[in-house]
């Protein structure tokens, strides 16, 4: 694993924009607009690092599998936060019925610098983003950049075949895409529309809308889309926690399809998604794995040996793009950890990220349905990965 500087391709801006990456570009708090797709340099691996990564991430995703079967088994749900006991009922239906209901992606951010085992810092699989940079622009820029190289990216082919083999699981009538209109970015909207697209490839019949153009008819008990069509199917970039405690939260899990339902909504991702996305997984991974190689110690009641050894990260268990987590070096040195009142963390040891010429680096190593799929790199000028990191191509050499 190595970091290269490069000229930038002239007119990089609108090519990518024009690939499906409508944010090119980050406003940064001085009011300046600075590259999030970053092409100024590369990352390049060679191809047994690939081979091993891959065979990490499905390990990971494999151990995950096995978290959440043991959350669902032994009743767990409190140490995830879930207090309500009919979420968590339909969550364990939801998982002991996975079979029925289509599932089709998610992200894990690994810490790696090439010459250690990778670790696994979170895993992202009900909303991951950085989705349409990873399949897209960056594949187009290799082929510009580097022609006959490869790179770590199937993204798009094993998206399209996802939806091929689980088409037998959908509903009837048209599959709805569904993002919020919070999204100021067009991040979210350009993720959805991407997935609609590999889905309309597969032969399915799609319909796209906001989430907040979803209504609902009180006469047949029925979600309904901007045309009065019921939604039978319907795939959200929505994070569950939000679905499930909304306005509407009680008709969502009222009318919630495990599979074959009739009058019902097939959500996608499903429900059990939810066990896989709080970060509490990742001290019941480290409970039921301990001092596996790929993993970092943590732990749901206080930082334990972590903070006189390693130091540690204080992590909400619901946090994204790094919001919320505080990083505490051991010995006391640094800043005191202040809960924020009524947040719930997990403490995961404390694992830098690596540094690349100034650059702090991690993985967003890509799961479709249960096999690698591909890469995405983000930098930061800082030690936690924000919403002002960049992204970077890569290239197997």
């Amino acid at each position: 694993m190595k970091r290269h500087t490069i000229e930038p391709r002239p007119n990089w801006q609108q090519t990518v924009e024009e690939q499906g990456l409508i944010y090119p570009l980050t406003r940064y708090p001085d009011d300046s607009l600075r590259p999030y797709w970053d092409e100024s340099a590369y990352y390049s691996f060679s191809l047994p690092e690939v081979e091993a990564l891959e065979g990490v991430v499905e390990e990971l995703h494999a151990m995950c599998l096995a978290a959440a079967a043991h959350i669902v088994e032994r009743d767990r749900f409190a140490d995830l936060g879930i207090t309500d006991p009919r979420l968590a009922a339909l969550i364990a239906e939801s998982w002991r019925r996975r079979a029925e209901q289509p599932s089709l992606y998610g992200r894990f951010d690994l810490r790696y610098d090439g010459t250690g085992p990778a670790k696994m810092l979170e895993y992202n699989a009900d909303t991951p983003t950085s989705l349409v940079e990873a399949a897209s622009p960056q594949w187009f820029w290799m082929e510009d950049r580097f022609p006959g190289a490869d790179q770590w990216n199937s993204l798009h082919e094993r998206l399209v075949d996802a939806w091929r083999r689980q088409a037998e699981l959908l509903p009837p009538g048209p599959l709805h895409f569904a993002h919020s209109e919070t999204d100021e970015l067009g991040e979210d909207l350009m993720t959805v529309a991407y997935l609609q697209e590999t889905a309309d490839q597969a032969g399915l019949e799609t319909h796209a809308l906001s989430v907040e153009q979803i209504g609902w008819d009180g006469l047949s008990g029925r979600f309904v889309d901007d045309k009065l069509r019921f939604i039978r199917g319907i795939f959200k970039l929505y994070p569950w926690e939000w679905l499930a405690s909304d306005e509407f939260g009680p008709q969502v899990l009222g009318t919630y399809d495990h599979g074959g339902g009739s009058g019902t909504t097939l959500w996608i991702e499903p429900l059990w998604k939810m066990l896989l996305s709080n970060k509490a997984l990742l001290a019941i991974l480290w409970e039921l794995f301990p001092e596996h190689p790929n993993l970092l110690p943590a732990y749901l009641d206080g930082p334990r040996e972590l903070a006189d050894t390693t130091g540690y990260a204080a992590k909400p268990l619901l946090g994204r793009e790094g919001a919320g987590v505080t990083l505490h070096e051991a010995g006391g040195g640094g800043e005191e950890f202040v809960p924020v009142e009524g947040e719930t963390y997990v403490f995961q040891g404390l694992a830098p990220l690596p540094d690349f010429d100034g650059n702090r680096v991690v993985l967003g190593a890509w799961v479709v349905e249960e096999e690698a799929a591909g890469l995405g790199i983000r930098e930061s000028a800082g030690p936690v990965t924000d919403e002002y990191a960049r992204f970077l191509p890569h290239v197997i050499l």
